[in-house]
């Protein structure tokens, strides 16, 4: 698995099956391209992974002490506005206005700077404490079965003809969600089939087995990478053992289809799991040369202006003749924080 200190992705393609003829039954060769598909974007999605990460850590180099500082004032706004809701001094209606200013604080802390902010919205927010992390929200969504899309008729064909129409768009959609089940399927019982994969290499491969010594200490030496990858929980290397020495007849091209199946179902989680890595909420798009540095400029600057903005909301907050300013001043721009 190679590893790369640039911060330049690579673009994401689907990789090229080659037309170099390979010994096999065309099972055995689907099987084998199929891990070899898998393996591709396996270190692609770990190179795009060190890139990000290495972007991250020059990127908050940069621009680290300025967000820190916008966090520190943030946290220090709880304190009086808490205080607050202690005094018998505030409305029912700005007690109100207080709480959703401290909830949309915690919120901003926690969505654009990664604070966690469970307990402060767990006390001041209980209708929405239920309500899972963006996280766990976004690993929800990957779970769940995609939505199918609805038919759309054309306006421009006649009756009969948008009612035929429709009825092929659901056989269709019918077949897709066929597919994607079996897939599904085949790719969770791949993933919890290694020692059932392990034990069938090892019934073929077993050195007490054979009676040449050559043969035998070959089968050693097959045997001993066999373990390792067992032992490793290596699924892709038993797999790839398992295409080497798959007897070619119809029971075992069965096996070799499934899992194949099960393979290209499992590309397509890691290109998904690639393309969220770049464009989704937890992704961070990388530039480069001047427009990098004139990006970090403006941000550096507008999180000084917040961070001085903040701490002047902050000096009012300590009065609350100052924080009734600051409500009547969101209620009127219809903002419920800062």
């Amino acid at each position: 698995m190679k590893n790369t200190d640039s911060v330049h992705p690579k673009p994401i393609t689907v990789p090229v099956r080659t037309n170099e003829p390979t010994p096999g039954t065309p099972a055995q060769q689907a099987f084998r391209q199929a891990i070899l598909d898998v393996e591709n974007l396996r270190e692609r999605l770990h190179d795009l992974r060190a890139e990000q990460a290495e972007a991250r850590r020059r990127y908050w180099q940069q621009v680290g002490p300025a967000a820190e500082a916008v966090v520190q004032v943030r946290h220090a706004l709880y304190a009086p506005l808490e205080e607050a809701l202690l005094l018998s001094s505030f409305s029912r209606l700005e007690e109100a206005q207080i709480t959703a200013f401290i909830v949309g604080n915690a919120r901003s802390l926690q969505d654009r700077f990664g604070e966690d902010e469970t307990d402060v919205l767990r006390k001041y927010a209980p209708a929405t404490a239920a309500v899972p992390s963006p996280a766990a929200a976004a690993d929800d969504a990957k779970a769940a079965p995609p939505t199918e899309p609805a038919y759309v008729p054309d306006p421009s064909l006649p009756p009969h003809e948008q009612a035929a129409e429709a009825a092929r768009f659901r056989r269709q959609a019918k077949a897709r969600r066929q597919q994607e089940t079996a897939a599904r399927a085949d790719q969770q019982q791949l993933e919890a089939n290694a020692k059932t994969i392990y034990r069938q290499l090892a019934r073929t491969h077993h050195p007490d087995l054979e009676r040449d010594p050559a043969r035998q200490a070959e089968k050693t030496a097959h045997m001993q990478r066999i373990i390792a990858a067992y032992e490793a929980d290596d699924l892709y290397t038993l797999l790839q053992l398992m295409s080497e020495s798959a007897p070619a007849d119809a029971a075992a091209d069965d096996v070799l289809a499934r899992y194949t199946r099960a393979l290209l179902q499992q590309q397509v989680t890691l290109k998904q799991a690639m393309n969220e890595l770049k464009y989704g909420p937890d992704g961070f798009i990388i530039s480069s040369g001047k427009k990098q540095e004139r990006e970090l400029r403006q941000l550096r600057r507008d999180l000084r202006a917040e961070a001085d903005y903040v701490a002047h909301v902050l000096r009012l907050l300590q009065e609350p003749a100052g924080l009734r300013e600051v409500l009547r001043e969101l209620a009127s721009e219809g903002l419920e924080t800062v």
